[in-house]
């Protein structure tokens, strides 16, 4: 299928046109942040092109949207103006040199001050350490609250980097959670979390375990998609 082009103000819009046995205009915007359009087998491609520009403000945030976690985003060199995750959110780097190692969330900028012999990756890695170790526990305990009618016990909370796995738990209790799921939007740490505790109740995926995901959390189909495309 040949690639269209919508120009809208500043920003253009690529789409793959499909003429289909339809009424109407459709349009998809997937997490690849590839646009398809569907049209009528009759449509006229300049009706088309009006209809793409009225709907392009809403193109254009699906895609913002798609992109703000999207995985194909290069491997980061911590300069400033880059763009790193932090619960979901997108913030620009700024590094200034300092007399210490911290790092400060403002006005949509991650500012890290570091030492002149530390580099700003060390620093910021530290960072999501530390935000993680906090941040999972404050969730985890919140958590467990929805599962007071079961008889669950939690007896550790490990953080540690998983290439494969966003968490997982051992029959004597234990949870273990992807360091990098601080990266994730708040939704998704929570449903990692759920599902984890999902199995100190029913070990496998049977539908006894969707049922009870299902009860604790009804959105988790939601947070489980935006965490499949989330870039960590």
């Amino acid at each position: 299928m040949p690639e269209h082009k919508l120009k809208f103000g500043s920003a253009t819009i690529n789409y793959t046109l499909h003429f289909k046995e339809r009424k109407t205009l459709g349009i998809k915007v997937y997490p690849n942040c590839t646009v398809q359009v569907f049209a009528p087998m009759d449509a006229n491609i300049k009706v088309i092109h009006s209809k793409l520009k009225e709907r392009a403000p809403w193109i254009l945030r699906q895609l913002n949207e798609f992109l703000s976690y999207h995985p194909l985003t290069p491997p980061r060199k911590y300069i400033p103006g880059e763009t790193h995750l932090y619960l979901g959110k997108q913030y620009k780097l700024k590094l200034l040199i300092s007399d210490s190692n911290q790092v400060k969330l403002k006005s949509g900028e991650l500012v890290i001050h570091h030492k002149i012999d530390v580099s700003p990756k060390d620093v910021l890695n530290n960072w999501y350490k530390t935000k993680a170790t906090d941040y999972f526990s404050k969730t985890l305990n919140n958590s467990i609250v929805l599962f007071s009618k079961y008889s669950i016990e939690v007896t550790k909370l490990q953080i540690r980097k998983m290439s494969k796995r966003w968490g997982s738990c051992t029959s004597d209790g234990k949870i273990i959670l992807n360091s990098e799921l601080i990266k994730a939007p708040k939704g998704s740490v929570e449903y990692v979390i759920i599902h984890e505790l999902c199995h100190l109740v029913h070990h496998n995926h049977t539908k006894a375990f969707y049922d009870l995901q299902q009860r604790i959390m009804p959105d988790w189909k939601q947070w489980k998609e935006r965490l499949e495309h989330c870039l960590v």
